[in-house]
């Protein structure tokens, strides 16, 4: 459960889609749907107060993205989120042709040429065809575009040349160029929100060749997601097609999108085929759970004490629990009970009888790196910041000493105890490597992805690494790695080779260290038993110039 960044929490409660002139959306949407006889806004007595609980539960960002061209697409989404409370269903989806674009061979000139009626499909028959108009330009940003070289990464919209009559597009290209057509699709998910859902939907495009270049993520405010991607990547004007393979994709995939389960399948089964809980089963009428210092997605963590001892909460919400998240508890819990190192958080115990699941560990008062370094804006003097490294590597080398892959190292999972001391923590996506050595599933935080983790190639051990380096490259700088993009953006720079600005002023033997740790092939990149002992004799020597008489 990822409880710092942010990537696919769930929203805050109702938002007001009132704007302080006073101009409501919602009476927009309403009044338009009425004046087009929209069956259902004309002859349902209940539709407006269905249609305020819809924009209720979402945020109000949403508002801003309706076209009211199109505002029937409100009557789909209402449509997909109802669909996505059957767990049998999940993830629902929605397929619709939109519009071609004509562009030229390299790629410097693009241009909107057709708009036709969407020849959808839509998922299990919910939406009419009638149901979704012509599509039209809309008017706000693109926020996510595919990217062929780094400068794309900017991801502003090509402007159309509307002085330029259409019906001469080709004469708009010089006879050196040639020019094609791509079809641009709209798919549409809603499913159960959960952590690193924007990943799982972003993989499972790319897994069908599809590029996103527009991505609209919403989570509702009772625990569901309703996420809009307009890609290009399918070669022809085909929703069916499309919509045929989405659904064996995701029936590739079947397992990793879980419906609500309470029953003893996920955490019990997992947990009794191991050694007995014994001594580390929690008994819950002897933990006070404390002040909430942290939220995500599907739980929250507490400050709490348990037998007497400060202790950290891990709670996850009944209400959000399926059978993935059920898995990743598990999965967590195996891992805990398995890991006692100086530089490991150390685990407590669980309670892990569903509904009421928790993860007790030791509690740090220092708090994670990403809060001390970001929200106090630190800046670490060397020798400060090589002790801090030098401790991620030592947890991570005993890490993977036990054939354990965190997959998820990152400053805000790097905690603090009232000695400085850091400890690696969170180990919810964290895997036992298997014996082929390698894996395959992405997951981890985009900002700090190895780019074969991204690409959806074989992994190991050295992914580890690869995020050790943006985590390096973070104490020197203070600075949240690739800040002016969204995470997706950073990913799809990351896979072209992108990596953050090297810091000046930096130790040039830190700098070295830093760029072989992030090298794009795996197996140059060195092993934490290595870079410990770099960093160690880095820091003896720092220490030692700067207790010499002439030392700075």
């Amino acid at each position: 459960m990822d409880l710092a960044e942010g990537v696919g929490e769930s929203s805050s409660p109702p938002r007001s889609f009132v704007s302080f002139s006073g101009y409501d959306i919602r009476n927009d949407v309403y009044n338009r749907l009425v004046e087009i006889e929209n069956e259902e806004a004309v002859s349902n007595p209940e539709f407006r107060e269905q249609l305020d609980a819809h924009f209720n539960r979402l945020p109000a960002s949403y508002g801003l993205d309706i076209n009211m061209d199109r505002v029937e697409d409100v009557l789909l989404h209402q449509k997909l989120l109802s669909l996505a409370k059957d767990p049998d269903r999940r993830p629902v989806f929605h397929v619709r042709f939109l519009e071609n674009f004509w562009t030229s061979a390299d790629g410097n000139y693009e241009e909107q040429v057709i708009s036709v009626p969407s020849t959808s499909r839509p998922c299990y028959n919910v939406v009419n065809e009638g149901d979704v108009s012509t599509y039209d330009r809309r008017d706000h940003e693109i926020d996510f575009e595919p990217c062929s070289k780094l400068e794309d990464l900017n991801l502003d919209v090509r402007k159309n040349s509307n002085d330029i009559d259409r019906r001469f597009l080709p004469e708009k290209f010089s006879t050196r160029q040639e020019i094609s057509h791509v079809p641009i699709h709209e798919v549409i998910f809603s499913t159960i929100d959960k952590p690193k859902l924007l990943s799982q939907l972003s993989a499972l495009l790319s897994d069908i060749g599809l590029n996103i270049r527009e991505a609209h993520v919403f989570s509702t405010t009772d625990g569901y997601s309703l996420d809009v991607f307009v890609v290009d990547g399918w070669p022809v004007e085909d929703a069916e097609g499309l919509y045929e393979a989405m659904e064996k994709a995701i029936a590739r995939s079947e397992g990793s999108w879980g419906g609500s389960s309470h029953s003893q399948s996920s955490v019990e089964k997992a947990l009794t085929a191991q050694a007995k809980s014994g001594d580390w089963e929690i008994d819950r009428r002897l933990l006070k759970i404390g002040e909430r210092t942290a939220s995500g997605s599907c739980g929250d963590l507490y400050r709490g004490v348990y037998l007497g001892q400060d202790v950290a909460v891990k709670v996850l919400r009944s209400e959000h629990l399926n059978v993935a998240l059920e898995d990743e508890f598990a999965q967590e819990v195996a891992i805990l009970r398995e890991v006692q190192h100086k530089n490991v958080v150390r685990f407590v115990g669980a309670c892990t009888k569903p509904p009421h699941l928790c993860i007790v560990t030791e509690y740090m008062p220092g708090g994670c790196l990403y809060e001390y370094l970001h929200k106090n804006h630190i800046v670490l003097k060397l020798p400060q910041l090589l002790k801090f490294a030098i401790d991620v590597c030592k947890g991570m080398e005993y890490l993977h000493q036990n054939n354990i892959i965190h997959r998820d190292l990152k400053t805000a999972n790097l905690l603090m105890d009232n000695h400085n001391v850091v400890k690696v923590a969170d180990f919810g996506v964290a895997r036992f490597q298997n014996q082929g050595g390698v894996m395959t599933a992405e997951t981890g935080t985009y900002r700090w992805m190895a780019p074969e983790v991204i690409n959806h190639q074989p992994y190991d051990q050295k992914a580890d690494v690869f995020s050790f380096a943006i985590v390096l490259w973070e104490l020197v700088t203070a600075k949240v790695p690739y800040d002016t993009m969204t995470p997706l953006q950073a990913a799809l720079g990351v896979r072209q080779g992108m990596r953050p600005d090297l810091p000046e002023n930096t130790h040039p033997k830190l700098l070295d260290l830093m760029k072989r740790c992030w090298e794009a092939v795996p197996g140059k990149r060195p092993s934490f038993s290595e870079i410990r002992s770099e960093l160690e004799e880095l820091l003896q020597e720092v220490q030692e110039t700067s207790e010499a008489p002439n030392g700075s």
